[in-house]
């Protein structure tokens, strides 16, 4: 089965190959929008994409309608897109799409043969994951990998993971069995913000996908959308005693290496919700 459609087939060599995910894989979209971020920052080029047709059950991700020009209706489809750029003398394709809900294996033999075809030279997926963190500290970040030649560089480590996976796991593992390197970038997002979108994430992934990689990337701008999100989010909680001696429990977790205990605080989606309309209200007063 051939689901990737070319515009048009870039001559490439062995470039580094990034991909992120929208879903499960994506905790506080900061994987998605760290390559968003890349991709404009690069000027990257379109050039393919996978039809979305086979892979996803449209009651759960259902299309969109809108019109463009005022006038004419256009369906956007779940998007899965392969774009290209040259980044201080090297080549990059970046891919950003979403978890599939159906033929797992299937839709990452469709990225695996972009690689193939295009030459990759590592495969590279960055993930972010709700864990007991708190947003006061920059996000926690690691690198692992289960190539050999990888895992033994600074700054990775060997892949060691057990437990449920989402698309990123699955791709890496089949990356490796066909014998493309792959990489696997993680962040940590707070767990009591899980519908928040999270730019510290979105920073600690640049960051170590640049000095992991050696790449150009410019972070000034998400460094002030990071320090502009926590200042929205210290004057909401400051509004919230029991969240706010949480928040202490677990910066105090964090010095001393250690995991708080989630069930002291009410769960992620009240929070998120309480952050929300505060934030909602506070901005209604603002205008």
């Amino acid at each position: 089965m051939n689901a990737v459609s070319y515009q048009a087939k870039p001559d490439l060599s062995e470039p580094i190959v990034l991909c992120a995910f929208a879903g499960w894989n994506d905790g506080g979209e900061g994987a998605t929008n760290a390559l968003r971020t890349a991709r404009e920052q690069w000027g990257s080029v379109s050039f393919a994409s996978i039809d979305p047709e086979e892979f996803y059950d449209f009651q759960v991700h259902r299309p969109s309608v809108r019109l463009v020009g005022g006038r004419t209706r256009r369906i956007d489809w779940p998007a899965n897109e392969f774009s290209w750029a040259r980044v201080a003398g090297r080549y990059v394709v970046v891919f950003i799409g979403v978890e599939p809900n159906v033929r797992w294996r299937t839709y990452c033999e469709q990225i695996l043969a972009v690689c193939s075809e295009l030459g990759a030279s590592v495969l590279v997926t960055l993930g972010a994951f709700l864990a007991d963190v708190p947003h006061t500290v920059p996000a926690p970040v690691s690198a692992s990998s289960g190539h050999r030649s990888w895992a033994s560089r600074p700054g990775i480590v060997p892949a060691q993971y057990e437990g449920p996976t989402g698309i990123v796991g699955v791709l890496n593992d089949l990356a490796l069995r066909a014998g493309v390197p792959a990489v696997s970038i993680w962040a940590a997002s707070p767990h009591y913000l899980p519908q928040m979108t999270n730019p510290k994430v979105t920073l600690a992934l640049l960051e170590r996908m640049r000095d992991l990689l050696e790449l150009e990337i410019d972070t000034g701008a998400v460094d002030l959308a990071a320090r502009s999100w926590q200042r929205e989010v210290d004057d909401a909680i400051e509004h919230d005693g029991n969240l706010g001696d949480y928040v202490k429990r677990l910066e105090d977790a964090a010095e001393q290496g250690l995991v708080a205990d989630p069930s002291d605080v009410p769960s992620g989606e009240d929070l998120a919700a309480e952050l929300e309309r505060y934030l909602r209200e506070r901005g209604s007063t603002d205008d």
